[in-house]
């Protein structure tokens, strides 16, 4: 604390000054200095920066504010050193009156982080201030009458300073008559007055000048004066006397007006006009006195007529006179001290100082939002005043000072729930009834980057049929971000990743800001049937989240593909066959069988064979099967028929429209012990191939046993290794069993290992097939009726959309399969597990119409092959293709080999010499 004024020596003030300061700062816990009123500008007050331990480097940086509340710009600091000086001229009486303690009070507030000083700067009194009197000339008069050691009260002097400076003595002037009364200190309210101390005698002196000098305390001293004129009267010898000097009465403010403050009271033992008595106030006393107080000349009675507030002033002192009506009146006089007394009648007053927003929902918990001052003008109990807010928000109040309150985060924020909040603060008073005041905090909770995009499903299933137009848009994707502003801002990317040898974004690409996926190329079923991608979206915060979302673009067949042939190794859309044929065949004799294969899928690639009638018309000695392409002899031949017969095959798909391939089978019919040739042309030209047959029986023997040793052997083997396979997690995750289901049309089945593959980005082989069954049970849920795609059901009673890649079995892919044959184990109920059945040939399977059972079918999740038995219901199929193992089949094989005879050996070698041919 700084000290200026005054003739203290320097050292000796600075050392007072310390140990002020040092009393100060441990007794409050605030700062504390001290300034003289009246300083000059720039006068010193104290190292103010140094003392808050704040680097001067900090003061700009961290927002350094003084607040001096509502005492204008009186004091400053200099940010440059952190001198806190004088800025404006101060007046001590100006701003605390003539209260004892006068001091301003600064708060300083620095950020970063913030703090808040709280700084009491005491104004010392000087003596700049006279002692002033009510007037400068006071008469009396008093009658010569007067006993001795009469008193005559006089108004005294004030001072607006305060302590020594305001402690005055009075001085009279010489004379024989008077002397002054000055009574003690605490008897403040017994007024100054003159004592007759000699006789008044008015024919020696009718008029009396004295001069009554008031000194204050201090230094220099200061004095006032006022003339008393003493005119001395004659008559009336008893003055009115009170019945008290001083009356005490406690009045509470904001009484009503007509209030009946107190009733005074005089008598004059004077009779007739001398002892009448006339009330009134003294002249002395002040104009706000007689705005809020009333005497009634005649009773004495003083009434309130004003508003009392205590707010402002606590007492009023009333100097009452009682004057007689003699000739020559007397005065007698009483002091009335009216104590007023606090009622509540003053709301608290709340006000918002600083306010730091918007608030991040991730601010940290203690984060100051706001400083909350409150003020009461009551005193006491109603003065004291507590706040609280609004339950249910994530903030309190923390009391900083005194009447000062800091608004913090309590608990955490999520502005996807709230985005703002409107805090109430209520202030309440001690009052009885209290009184309370509210004010509202609007607190926006600004938003940060804590939510990804989310897509409503994490997978799509998307089709698209084959031989779309470059640029097409295929499918839409959105995802949703619950922040707002640019961490709401979504844009869309791939992810990429190879697909076989080229990369994803060759196929397909996203709109950034859309969403919208476009086909960049034709897609071809017959390459590329599931194409799986990844599209990701993210937003543009900082830093940015991302999802990812899965698309499954099946292709959907078109039929695209005509059926192609197989001869030779390589499909054509035209064949023609050469094929020699004994006279001595019977009805049912296989001539020839036409293979075909159609690229395509389903019904598209559901084939049938027609055999085109003779031009001449006449009635052709064969047929050909509708859905296993084999061509045999409806009847014996005879002379009749023309040595040399030439046969048109249409092969025909089912799509819409319908794709067909021809084959011109030739046949020659020659006698059975010439030598069978077998050639094949085609129409562009392929040279026809003869090959020499041994004997039929003795190759067939060789090729049976052969292919028997085959088949043991691929069975250990394809054994051994299913049971040595660990099944592994691909990047589309392992497959869910399938389900077999039936309709009009059959069974149909998918393979989930080709699906892996193509999720993978290989291009699949051909290899997965499709039977159809009408002995399956129907799907649950599913509809029969020709045509219609099978549904697969990834749950119970959840239909899913149907793989584009259902296949037919039998003659779908027979030419895809160029292997000595294929194993079908016994799997599934019904099946007799003593059985394995052997497709040798070249790996086309007969063809089932859709009302025909075929001969075998693919469980879903393994590579096997089920042969399911059916007796033919005619001469279409033939036996000779299917040689079953099993010691009940291999016993009944015997003994119809040793029934045979001469004709059916004939048969059998004319089928061996078709089959052989044909592979």
């Amino acid at each position: 604390m700084l000290y200026s004024g005054g003739n203290i020596p320097e050292g000796q003030h600075l050392l007072l000054s310390l140990l002020l300061l040092t009393i100060w700062a441990a007794g409050s816990g605030q700062l504390h200095y001290s300034v003289p009123e009246e300083a000059k500008h720039g006068t010193f007050v104290g190292r103010i920066a140094q003392d808050l331990e704040l680097q001067l480097t900090e003061l700009v940086p961290r927002l350094f504010q003084l607040d001096s509340k509502s005492h204008g710009d009186l004091l400053e600091v200099n940010l440059q050193n952190g001198i806190l000086f004088v800025n404006s001229r101060i007046d001590r009486e100006e701003l605390c009156g003539r209260s004892a303690e006068c001091s301003i009070h600064l708060e300083v507030i620095v950020d970063r982080p913030l703090q808040v000083f709280h700084v009491e700067v005491e104004v010392k009194d000087i003596n700049d201030n006279p002692p002033v009197f009510p007037a400068t000339q006071k008469n009396l008069f008093i009658a010569e009458s007067r006993p001795l050691d009469s008193r005559f009260p006089l108004e005294g002097a004030s001072d607006a300073d305060v302590g020594a400076n305001a402690l005055l003595t009075y001085r009279l002037s010489p004379n024989e008559y008077f002397s002054l009364d000055v009574p003690p200190s605490h008897e403040q309210v017994k007024p100054l007055g003159l004592v007759l101390r000699k006789p008044l005698d008015r024919e020696e002196a009718p008029e009396l000048y004295l001069l009554l000098t008031a000194t204050d305390g201090g230094k220099p001293e200061l004095t006032g004066t006022v003339q008393l004129f003493i005119t001395v009267l004659d008559a009336n010898d008893n003055a009115p006397v009170f019945d008290r000097t001083l009356y005490t009465v406690r009045l509470p403010e904001n009484v009503p007006i007509g209030t009946l403050v107190i009733n005074t009271n005089a008598s004059d033992f004077d009779e007739g006009v001398n002892g009448d008595i006339a009330y009134s106030f003294s002249s002395d006393v002040s104009p706000d006195i007689k705005s809020k107080f009333h005497i009634d000349t005649v009773s004495g009675a003083i009434t309130v007529i004003g508003c009392i507030d205590f707010e402002e002033s606590k007492t009023y002192k009333i100097q009452v006179e009682a004057i007689d009506k003699g000739s020559l009146p007397l005065a007698g006089h009483c002091t009335v001290l009216v104590e007023v007394v606090d009622t509540n009648d003053n709301v608290p007053q709340l006000t918002v100082k600083t306010i730091w927003l918007p608030v991040k929902e991730d601010a940290q918990l203690g984060t100051v939002i706001a400083l909350i001052s409150v003020t009461d003008l009551d005193a006491g109990v109603n003065g004291q005043v507590t706040c609280s807010l609004m339950p249910h928000v994530p903030f309190k109040l923390v009391s900083t000072f005194k009447n000062y309150y800091s608004l913090v985060l309590d608990s955490a924020l999520d502005r996807e729930t709230v985005s703002d909040y409107k805090v109430v603060v209520t202030a309440r008073d001690g009052g009885s009834p209290s009184l309370w005041a509210t004010t509202s905090v609007s607190v926006e909770v600004a938003d940060v980057n804590d939510n990804a995009p989310a897509f409503a499903q994490p997978e799509y299933t998307v089709f698209v049929k084959e031989n779309n137009p470059p640029g097409c848009h295929i499918f839409t994707v959105s995802a949703h971000d619950a922040d707002a502003q640019e961490n709401a801002l979504v844009s869309y990317s791939l992810v990429e990743r190879r697909v076989g040898e080229r990369a994803l974004s060759s196929f397909v690409s996203v709109h950034a800001e859309s969403g919208k996926v476009y086909a960049l190329q034709p897609l071809d079923h017959e390459e590329l049937e599931l194409l799986q991608f990844q599209v990701s979206a993210r937003d543009s915060g900082d830093p940015s989240l991302c999802s990812n979302v899965t698309l499954q673009v099946f292709v959907l067949d078109e039929n695209d593909n005509a059926p192609a042939l197989l001869g030779t190794g390589t499909g054509d859309m035209s064949l023609v066959v050469t094929q020699l044929v004994p006279w001595s065949v019977g009805a049912g004799h296989v001539v020839a069988k036409v293979r075909a294969v159609d690229s395509d899928s389903g019904y598209n690639a559901w084939l049938s064979y027609e055999l085109q009638t003779s031009v001449g018309g006449a009635r052709s000695p064969f047929r050909v099967g509708l859905y296993t392409g084999e061509i045999s002899t409806t009847r014996a031949l005879d002379e009749t028929d023309s040595p040399r017969q030439r046969l048109l095959v249409l092969v025909k798909d089912h799509g819409e429209p319908a794709l067909t391939a021809t084959a011109t089978v030739l046949v020659s019919l020659v006698e059975s012990g010439q030598t069978p040739k077998t050639a094949s042309r085609s129409l562009a030209g392929t040279a026809s191939q003869e090959a020499t047959l041994v004997d039929v029986n003795v190759y067939l023997i060789i090729a049976i046993c052969t292919v028997s040793s085959l088949l043991v052997l691929t069975l250990l083997l394809y054994i051994s290794f299913r049971c040595s396979a660990v099944p592994t997690q691909g990047e589309c995750g392992s497959g869910k069993p399938m389900l077999v289901c039936s309709s009009a049309v059959g069974s149909w089945s998918y393979s989930n290992q080709r699906r892996q593959r193509v999720c993978s980005g290989e291009v699949p082989p051909k290899t997965d097939l499709m039977a159809f069954s009408p002995g399956l049970p129907p799907c649950p849920g599913s509809v029969e009726g020709v045509g219609e795609p099978p549904v697969v059901l990834d749950s119970p009673g959840k239909p899913r959309q149907p793989n584009p890649d259902w296949r037919y079995s039998a003659s779908l892919r027979a030419g895809m399969h160029p292997e000595a044959g294929e194993v079908s184990p016994p799997v599934g109920a019904g099946v007799n597990s003593n059985s394995w059945t052997f497709k040798y040939g070249p790996g086309n399977p007969k063809q089932s119409g859709p009302g025909e059972l075929p001969d075998k079918f693919i469980i879903p999740g393994s590579p096997a092959i089920i042969s399911i038995r059916q007796e033919p219901t005619n001469s279409q199929i033939d036996k000779s293709d299917f040689i079953t193992f099993g010691k009940k089949e291999e016993t009944k094989k015997k003994k119809k080999k040793k029934k045979g005879n001469k004709t059916q050996e004939k048969k059998e070698k004319g089928n061996s010499t078709t089959d052989n041919s044909d592979q």
